[in-house]
């Protein structure tokens, strides 16, 4: 789909442009992950910059939190999915054209999860 949105096409301009918020995205493109997980997989984070980046990342609809997960013990912690499977930009006719793959595998469990009357 190609964005036509100036916001989302900032916002997807700008997580290019950031190796860490490349490396968050690609870390949960595939796999649900909780910020420990994503934080020990991108080692060279801190984690106060991977905490303000992963919120961006769900202010800007490019992450959402794929489920919150309670312990035994009582604590809570979410994990974290991708929107996107791909992001390609090109450059052409003065415009900034920016096409976009959601993630499918996201929008299907949550259809899933939405239509389950369990």
């Amino acid at each position: 789909m190609i964005v036509k949105s100036q916001k989302v096409k900032r916002a997807l301009l700008t997580a290019l442009a950031d190796d860490e918020l490349v490396e968050i995205m690609g870390s949960v493109m595939h796999h649900s992950k909780s910020f420990n997980d994503i934080t020990r997989d991108n080692g060279n984070i801190p984690r106060t910059t991977a905490f303000r980046k992963i919120k961006w990342l769900l202010n800007e609809g490019l992450l959402i939190v794929d489920k919150i997960v309670i312990t035994p013990s009582g604590k809570k912690f979410s994990l974290y999915h991708s929107t996107l499977k791909a992001i390609n930009v090109r450059y052409e006719n003065n415009d900034v054209i920016v096409e976009a793959e959601q993630n499918f595998d996201i929008a299907k469990r949550w259809l899933e999860k939405f239509f389950s009357l369990d």
